[in-house]
């Protein structure tokens, strides 16, 4: 059985007769069964009955419905009811707009709306930057998505997709106090998305893609970037590609190698794989193979067109052929975004001496963390339940903050790369460790530090609007 989690957590709210030994017996049946107790709160106690509410961890939904039926089976119990706590935290939805300023009294509601609204709307009308100034659109981020690739669930649509971009967009508020928007779109036209987020722009500061299928998703970005003059982001690529290269220099620091003299394979040549291989081009890394579900990439493999294209062109220099296992012979890095048990034991093995693996399948990796222990020198996951997550959290926030605060008009190359700087470096050189190469996902100081980079690249860069100062 997999392993409970809080993800599958449920409330059971039962009726226990007042007779010595019942609660005992209910929370025996539980254990039994491999639920794992949180909490026993007293709801209320009446005559010979005293209801509680017990919190449980379940492994799947099979196991939470398992462990009703357990404890219905314990004499003295009855269950009322089971509530799934991540279903509760979503009933209405995960986010809410709220005024910044309160309206208290006839002079707020004159400033607020109208009239005086009306030379506020006016001096946008006539200098359109000043929206960036005096509106939503100096601190707003739409979240757009189709759901056509959601991690882990894939192809589900707008509808399904829209708890996924709420969530996204409630770590931006978390995280760098972003109010962003999630906007679920009913196509998977490239040109109609394109077209709608256009249309959209007036209210937004940035745009952050979400969960678009490959190659549309190429596409979609390099549309978007070339008609608006705000960032635009598709985090499944660039966020990503950022923490990875986060992560590989300070695990080239544990296992003291240089960028410039590792190889590195990267399995999928997806949205993440494909970023992934140009940021690492960009960070001095040379011998970089990349594998589809064909194997090697490589110059004269077929005729590519688009991403795959650039692979072939800038990647696997010596032209290798083969599959992922054979490529990892005498390799110095694994990096896998492509799906569960890809590669094994021996395939690590065969890599160079200290080999890093970042197996980013999510949610079983290319290769468990145990299979490989006392091998790989470091190993990484995008799960929350081993060391070293590779989570696009410690990216995408920090990024935004710092375009956002100085009126970047895009997302460069360099700010990628000073993103991950930021990243890396917020782990302090007496801090780093095969288990600890990348900062937690809560440690605050990462967002700021993230933007204050990304500002100053975007000033190297000369990306910043000028907006008039009133």
């Amino acid at each position: 059985m997999a392993t409970p989690t809080v993800s599958y957590s449920v409330v059971v709210r039962v009726e226990l007769s007042h007779r010595p030994g019942t609660l005992g017996r209910l929370t025996t049946a539980i254990g039994e069964i491999g639920g794992n107790i949180l909490g026993l709160d007293i709801i209320e106690v009446s005559g010979d009955v005293i209801v509680r509410d017990v919190t449980v961890l379940a492994a799947d939904a099979d196991h939470a419905a398992a462990i009703r039926n357990a404890a219905e089976s314990v004499d003295g119990v009855h269950v009322r009811s089971v509530m799934d706590r991540t279903f509760r935290l979503h009933l209405g939805g995960k986010i809410e707009v709220r005024g910044r300023h309160p309206i208290l009294s006839r002079d707020d509601l004159s400033m607020a709306y109208t009239p005086g609204v009306a030379r506020v709307a006016t001096e946008i009308a006539e200098r359109p930057v000043q929206a960036h100034r005096y509106s939503i659109k100096a601190n707003s981020v739409a979240v757009v998505s189709n759901g056509s690739a959601v991690l882990g669930l894939g192809n589900i649509g707008p509808y399904g997709a829209i708890p996924v971009m709420e969530g996204k967009a409630q770590l931006f508020k978390e995280f760098a106090d972003i109010d962003a928007f999630p906007i679920c779109l009913r196509t998977t036209s490239v040109q109609e998305t394109v077209e709608t987020v256009e249309r959209l722009e007036p209210v937004f500061g940035g745009i952050n893609l979400e969960d678009f299928a490959a190659p549309e998703c190429f596409e979609i970005e390099d549309a978007l970037k070339a008609s608006l003059d705000i960032p635009v982001f598709h985090d499944d690529q660039h966020g990503t590609a950022v923490v990875v290269l986060a992560a590989l220099g300070n695990s080239l620091k544990v296992v003291d190698k240089r960028m410039s003299d590792i190889s590195v394979v990267i399995a999928g040549a997806g949205a993440a794989g494909v970023a992934i291989a140009k940021i690492l081009v960009n960070a001095g890394v040379t011998n970089i193979m990349v594998a589809d579900r064909r194997g090697l990439i490589f110059d004269g493999r077929e005729e590519f067109s688009g991403a795959k294209a650039w692979l072939a062109e800038y990647t696997n220099p010596e032209k290798r052929m083969g599959s992922v296992g054979e490529a990892l012979s005498g390799s110095d890095v694994f990096v896998g975004v492509s799906g569960p048990g890809l590669i094994g034991r021996s395939e690590v093995e065969s890599m160079a001496k200290n080999p890093i693996v970042f197996g980013l399948a999510n949610p079983t990796p290319e290769i468990m963390p145990e299979e490989i222990e006392g091998i790989a020198a470091v190993v990484a996951t995008g799960r929350s339940d081993y060391p070293n997550q590779i989570n696009n959290v410690l990216c995408f926030p920090g990024i935004f903050r710092g375009a956002l605060d100085v009126g970047a008009m895009s997302i460069s190359e360099s700010m990628k790369l000073a993103a991950a700087h930021a990243i890396a470096n917020a782990v302090a050189d007496d801090e780093l460790s095969p288990s600890y190469v990348v900062p937690s996902v809560f440690n605050r100081s990462v967002v700021a530090a993230v933007a204050a980079e990304v500002a100053e690249a975007a000033r190297r860069d000369d990306l910043l609007r000028h907006i008039i100062e009133q």
